[in-house]
């Protein structure tokens, strides 16, 4: 493990390495990276996924994160219509999961930032690109998806649906989602969960899909969740919505992309593809 001289070092040169974000949980996959053992400066789940087959972008294969699950007894807990609560961070140094937080501050890349933080300019982008926004209102939105397999092999694009959103973000470090109250309990051994973005330009036209396992606590529902249909943008005020459980989008990968949008578009986690923020309480058959 380096020394924490040297992780200063690093995040103190952060604006010369190429950062994004991720959700931080101690439920997450690739919590220490693709290394056995404890490290506390990763950031290899933030990697963006751009232009890859399926077989490697799914789950974040490409960096081998979907084979390093969390230790034995962590979960994300979703209270059934409750909230629970995530870090978004560029790396793991920079959330209370490492270095005691002293390299946390309320913004993703643990430095200081006014209120009001915005680009220079409105054309221009935020000075910490890695955030892919020009501030807080043209952030285009995360998400959270569910399965309800234990077994990761059983995830397919049909049975993972999103079912909160948070709109205007990745902003803050710490992200606050809703539940629906009729989320059924998960089977023994937990369900799996994706944290999902895709960013409105400011940079590469990429997407993010990272790994969590989570449990549902506090419900006795005996609801189903519906099998998920591709999302369709209808942000035009033309094209209808698709209605109830949708998929996550898959967008400018070589394969398995799910939806189209007009030129110059970015389909996000929003209104514009067919989403309202908070608990998405139209999943259920």
């Amino acid at each position: 493990m380096r020394s924490t001289t040297a992780i200063i070092a690093t995040l103190a040169s952060a604006n010369f390495v190429q950062g994004h974000v991720a959700a931080f949980h101690r439920g997450m996959y690739c919590i220490n990276g693709t290394k056995p053992g404890e490290e506390e400066n990763t950031s290899t789940v933030v990697n963006p996924l751009w232009d890859l087959p399926k077989s490697q972008w799914w789950m974040q294969h490409d960096r081998g994160c979907d084979q390093f699950p969390p230790a034995d007894g962590d979960f994300l807990d979703l209270p059934a219509g409750g909230s629970f609560t995530v870090e978004l961070a560029h790396n793991k140094a920079q959330t209370t999961l490492a270095f005691n937080g002293q390299f946390t501050s309320e913004w993703p890349d643990g430095k200081q930032h006014p209120e009001d933080w915005h680009s220079p300019t409105p054309d221009a982008c935020l000075d910490d690109g890695a955030m892919h926004t020009h501030n807080e209102s043209t952030a285009a939105g995360t998400a959270f998806a569910i399965s309800y397999n234990a077994d990761i092999s059983k995830v397919t694009m049909e049975n993972l649906a999103v079912f909160t959103v948070l709109e205007h973000t990745p902003w803050k470090r710490i992200a606050t989602y809703q539940v629906p109250a009729d989320l059924p309990p998960c089977p023994e051994g937990g369900c799996y969960c994706a944290w999902l973005w895709v960013p409105d330009g400011c940079g590469e036209p990429n997407m993010y899909m990272s790994n969590l396992r989570c449990r549902v606590t506090g419900s006795t529902s005996t609801k189903k969740v519906a099998p998920a249909k591709a999302p369709k943008y209808c942000g035009d005020g033309k094209t209808p919505c698709v209605p109830g459980a949708k998929q996550m989008i898959a967008w400018n990968q070589a394969d398995g992309n799910n939806v189209e949008v007009p030129n110059g578009v970015s389909p996000g986690y929003n209104r514009g593809m067919g989403w309202e923020a908070g608990a998405q309480n139209d999943i259920f058959e």
